[in-house]
């Protein structure tokens, strides 16, 4: 058995790196613009151990255009290079300088010692727009000379004596006919400033600078005041209102993690499924997308996070999950909710001012995070029909006698104010639950509240009734009186499909009221949601229950008309039936033209009725 070494060759390699290794061009200017930040940063860590001198002022980063000679240059003052060092970082693929100086120069500050290089591999990208690229450094080092590098991207490379005259490195790249877009402006401005805005040192792109704003998550929160977070949300955002109120993180252990994170206004373009927060590793700009890092319900956050700790692939591009990415998620759902629970404590009516916006998340969250709702059970909302806000716990133990663990509740308090009254003459107190996920959150909390459950006020229940005026008497074919009247309304809607019950409302006023099983109608409701062929399956379930009130004058007067007006008794009856659809918006849309010409008959009739008796 032989034990041999993988041969790698530097010519097949160099390709690939070219072609494969970045997803985007664009990237070659973050690399070449980070190598330089960690030049710098190398002088300022000799220079805390006494091996140099120099003045933070005197540090800069300069990228510059020079169309005549179809070049880009990237020129800093940082600790450069000698000829052996470069042979081994430049030469050497994949050798990571970074890391082996740190190795050798490690400080006892750990904000000094972040480097943002760590692969090596970041000098080639400049390769996949450049016919080749010339070096010219000069090391920090006492008696230095300048070293000259020249490469073609192939194996073979120059190397001799440099012209610089000042310690640094200036990268030369000879833009190749197709990438001249490289050499436009504008082009390479827009790449700087989505990558390079808040880099540590001064860049100058042809002489103007481009990072004069400071990222304010490298503060820590008592260094800041209410209008540096407006001012840095605005130059995130500019078109956007003010934000409800932000997060400062700022974490140590069990890893590095900074940011600023808003909570905006929602707005009717939300989209929940693309993220706004951006993120940095190191102030470098990776991507504008955290959804591998955020949890998904806390994709309408704005802002910035920050940690060298997340894994990146070698192109420092895309993210890798793993057991990092999950504590940065939790930690960062923890801090919301913590937030937000001391908001609730502390101030409350700031709180309500927010929660319709926030209320989304903590709404979502609870669905997809079974761990958030112990945390969110005490500030999770709800408004009741007097336009209280309360807690599900609170509801249950303000109303447990009367409700005997129901939580009633209406989806448009306007249109069931008929029904909304019966309870309101009981004392019941009723929740609001208009908002677009409370549906699938009641499901939810019946699970953590049992034996509590949901119950729309239109739904059947012995709260509204009066049974103390129930018509029980038998009449001589052994029927009550409320057998009888349900058959009379029933034998008027043979052409509806729909179900009546008479029975004696706790109020005279309501003639009657449209009764759809809860479980059922929850069932008719997920389905409607669903794509238009599995809609169609909505039809069998909440299957309508006209409930007609006993005790009500309408109704009984309609029954007496009967005798006389058959025609027009039906037409009410179909009318008392049609506007309590249309109160609790269960009108078929179809049906309102006869609706419409019903009701011009009834009036018909009772005008003329009414002119014969003048």
């Amino acid at each position: 058995m032989e034990k041999k070494s993988l041969e790698i060759h530097s010519e097949n390699i160099l390709p690939i790196i070219k072609k494969w290794l970045y997803s985007d061009r664009d990237i070659f200017v973050r690399e070449l613009v980070s190598n330089a930040c960690d030049a710098i940063q190398k002088v300022k860590i000799l220079r805390d151990q006494g091996e140099i001198e120099a003045k933070d002022d005197e540090f800069r980063i300069d990228v510059e255009i020079h169309k005549e000679q179809k070049k880009l240059l990237f020129i800093d003052n940082g600790i450069g290079m000698d000829a052996e060092e470069v042979k081994k970082y430049i030469a050497q693929i994949a050798f990571s300088g970074a890391e082996e100086f740190l190795g050798k120069y490690r400080s006892s500050s750990s904000d000094q010692d972040q480097m943002i290089g760590h692969f090596g591999l970041g000098f080639y990208s400049a390769y996949m727009v450049a016919d080749y690229v010339e070096i010219n450094t000069l090391s920090y080092k006492k008696d230095a000379t300048p070293v000259f590098w020249r490469c073609d991207g192939s194996s073979e490379y120059e190397i001799g004596l440099g012209t610089r005259a000042s310690r640094g490195t200036e990268v030369a790249l000879f833009i190749g006919k197709d990438h001249e877009e490289c050499l436009d402006s504008s082009y390479i401005q827009k790449i700087l400033s989505q990558y390079c805005s808040f880099l540590p040192y001064p860049i100058y792109f042809n002489g103007k600078r481009i990072n004069e704003k400071a990222p304010l998550w490298v503060k820590h929160s008592s260094e800041c005041v209410r209008q540096d977070y407006l001012d840095f949300y605005h130059y995130l955002y500019p078109m956007e209102e003010d934000p409800l109120f932000w997060l400062h993180l700022h974490v140590d252990y069990p890893f590095t993690l900074k940011g600023v994170l808003y909570f905006p206004k929602i707005r009717k373009d939300f989209d929940p499924n693309k993220s706004s927060i951006s993120l940095y590793c190191n102030r470098v700009f990776v991507s504008e997308n955290c959804k591998d890092i955020i949890p998904h319900y806390l994709m309408m956050l704005k802002g910035v996070i920050d940690s060298p700790d997340i894994p990146l692939n070698v192109s420092r591009s895309y993210l890798q999950t793993d057991r990092t990415v999950r504590q940065l998620g939790s930690h960062i759902s923890k801090k919301v909710t913590d937030s937000l629970s001391t908001l609730y404590r502390t101030d409350r009516d700031r709180f309500l001012q927010v929660w319709n916006d926030v209320s989304v998340v903590v709404k979502l969250g609870i669905l997809e995070d079974d761990k958030l709702y112990e945390k969110a059970k005490d500030f999770l909302l709800w408004k009741d029909t007097e336009q209280n806000w309360t807690t599900i716990q609170e509801y249950l133990e303000r109303n447990r006698e009367k409700t005997r663990d129901k939580i009633f509740y209406t989806v448009d308090e306007k249109h069931a104010r008929h029904v909304l009254q019966v309870y309101r003459e009981q004392g019941i107190e009723i929740l609001c639950a208009n908002a677009p996920l409370d549906s699938y959150l009641m499901h939810y909390l019946e699970d953590k509240l049992r034996p509590s459950t949901f119950q729309r006020i239109d739904a059947e229940d012995e709260n509204i009734l009066d049974k103390s005026r129930e018509k029980v008497v038998l009449d001589l074919e052994g029927k009550t009186e409320a057998v009888r009247l349900a058959e009379f309304v029933q034998s008027k809607l043979t052409e509806c499909d729909v179900q009546v019950e008479a029975k004696s409302l706790a109020t005279n006023a309501l003639p009657g009221f449209v009764m759809i099983d809860e479980k059922q109608r929850r069932m008719r409701d997920y389905f409607m949601r669903l794509s238009p062929e599995e809609r169609a399956q909505a039809s069998q379930f909440g299957k309508r229950i006209f409930v007609v009130n006993t005790n009500n004058s309408l109704i009984e007067s309609i029954r007496k008309l009967d005798a006389k007006r058959p025609d027009v008794a039906k037409d009410l009856i179909h009318e008392v039936y049609e506007l309590a659809l249309l109160s609790q918006k269960e009108m078929d849309p179809s049906a309102m033209h006869e609706f419409i010409n019903r009701s011009n008959r009834i009036l018909e009739v009772l005008t003329t009725e009414a002119l014969k008796s003048l």
